[in-house]
């Protein structure tokens, strides 16, 4: 099988899957290495085509039926914390994004969808290896989250309130923050 028909028939297996797929049940279904597959699921996405990584295995968004902004404010010692309270109510963060008001949009893939997930990111940054973007606006930051349906959505939102964790918008910030 030649590159392009190999992602293609990725694509197709992602599309029909209602499920994440590993790197090896790719490989095994398109008959290459997990390595190649690796290196296809960046080809497809630097041609735009947004393929979410998870522990489990990737996944299309458009699985996840919807997904909601919300801006949050907090310390670095409450990462673990926030992300817990939405993984634990059905919600996959995304991505984490600032807004700066001199640099506009910086914005980081991030996929958490699991506890582990949580463990390894709050990991990284607690050896130094990175610091939260939100460091640079004071704690305040976004996150694009994922879910089954709205009520999951609604009760993550609930939450973030009744915990401190929501943000009101400011009337400079961008509504689509350039989506």
């Amino acid at each position: 099988m030649k590159g392009n028909e190999r992602r293609e028939h990725i694509l197709k297996l992602l599309s029909d899957s209602h499920k994440p797929l590993s790197g090896a049940a790719l490989a095994r279904e398109v008959g290459c290495s997990r390595q190649v597959v690796v290196q296809d699921i960046a080809l497809l996405r630097a041609s735009n085509i947004e393929i979410i990584s998870t522990n489990e295995g990737y996944v299309l968004p458009d699985k996840m039926k919807v997904s909601r902004v919300f801006k949050v404010r907090h310390d670095e010692d409450k990462i673990a914390e926030e992300l817990g309270l939405i993984v634990d109510m059905g919600g996959i963060v995304k991505d984490v994004f600032v807004f700066h008001k001199s640099y506009g949009v910086l914005k980081a893939d991030i996929n958490v969808r699991s506890r582990l997930d949580i463990n390894n990111y709050v990991g990284d940054i607690k050896s130094g290896k990175s610091k939260p973007l939100s460091d640079i606006t004071s704690g305040y930051h976004y996150h694009t989250v994922f879910a089954d349906n709205d009520k999951i959505l609604d009760m993550i939102q609930e939450e973030l309130w009744e915990k401190g964790f929501l943000a009101k918008l400011q009337p400079y910030e961008p509504v689509d923050f350039g989506e």
